[in-house]
């Protein structure tokens, strides 16, 4: 997938020191247990293996262990619970590594793996991965998303959609108005967008296209959208505002679009570490869901991502 790989090339720096948090009312006047939040979006290596990993390279602040375990130990503005894992390397059997490292920790509640529609095996692969309940639906990018639909070769995405499962796609700003093409074709098939479509994040205004192509995917009621990586994409240099109010005019476009039920959270953990500490960028999204009200901060958390993945609830996964 050469957008992912291109936006990853670019994380150069560490992660910067803990920002000032100024909690709202609603965030800190409850217990650490009343709020179920499921991060939607890490990614989760280990560069020690025998075979190694693809990403991220060496020699960069990416480049070491991390596991779940490490995201429980961040500072959060407010505690994560679980999470869904996105597979970002496209070697097959990470996708089997992924699903062992789950079955050791119920801190993780789905998988979207990695699997390419068209390729030779795709039926046998997603046999085999899908047969674990974890396995919750794979990733591809928009480039081969905009193939299989030029070419009108959906066999393979059809085989995805009676398994019930989720299809993240992730590219650039083009990449809603891309969705908006699959879902009006394939009405059963759950599609996320991923990190609101990696538009860039200025203090201009958003662009017209991809307010345009926004508009036109949440028409489609099998869309949703992943609220993630906004600090990464805001970033000049190593830093990116840090005030929901220099989001906020993206925040409300893809909101208003997709409403209160189709939008979940995510945080591109750790590619986002560059551009903001795990808490800022926890901050900024949930004091904005918090203007919508209690329900709608449960709905973003976990509630939406519960209906869209249907992600699993573990024995031992706990909220204490």
């Amino acid at each position: 997938m050469p957008f992912d790989f291109s936006r990853r090339e670019l994380l150069a720096a560490g992660l910067g020191g803990i920002f000032g948090l100024q909690q709202s009312s609603l965030f800190s006047s409850q217990p650490a247990t009343d709020l179920d939040i499921i991060d939607c979006h890490t990614h989760f290596y280990d560069p020690t293996r025998p075979e190694g990993i693809p990403w991220p390279p060496q020699g960069t602040p990416l480049y070491r262990t991390v596991l779940p375990r490490h995201l429980r130990e961040l500072q959060h503005f407010r505690r994560v619970t679980g999470t869904v894992i996105v597979e970002a390397s496209d070697r097959l059997e990470d996708n089997a590594w992924l699903l062992s490292l789950a079955k050791e920790d119920p801190f993780v509640v789905g998988i979207v793996g990695r699997l390419e529609p068209g390729a030779a095996g795709f039926s046998d692969h997603l046999k085999r991965f899908a047969a674990d309940p974890l396995f919750r639906g794979i990733r591809i990018s928009t480039d081969l998303l905009r193939t299989l639909l030029d070419k009108d070769e959906l066999r393979d995405l059809r085989l995805f959609a009676e398994r019930d499962l989720a299809l993240d796609v992730n590219g650039g700003p083009e990449t809603p108005a891309e969705l908006a093409r699959l879902a009006s074709r394939m009405p059963d098939l759950r599609i996320v967008l991923n990190h609101i479509g990696n538009v860039r994040i200025t203090a201009d205004p958003p662009p017209g296209d991809w307010v345009a192509g926004i508009r036109a995917a949440a028409m489609h009621r099998n869309v949703a959208c992943k609220i993630s990586a906004l600090c990464w994409a805001a970033q000049v240099g190593n830093k990116a505002p840090m005030e929901l109010d220099f989001y906020r005019p993206y925040i409300d476009v893809v909101w208003n679009a997709f409403g209160n039920d189709r939008v979940i959270y995510g945080s591109d953990w750790p590619a986002s570490e560059s551009a903001a500490d795990y808490a800022t960028q926890q901050r900024i999204v949930m004091e904005y869901a918090q203007e919508r009200g209690a329900d709608t901060v449960k709905k973003f958390c976990s509630l939406n991502a519960k209906r869209i993945y249907k992600w699993v609830e573990r024995p031992g996964r706990g909220r204490k």
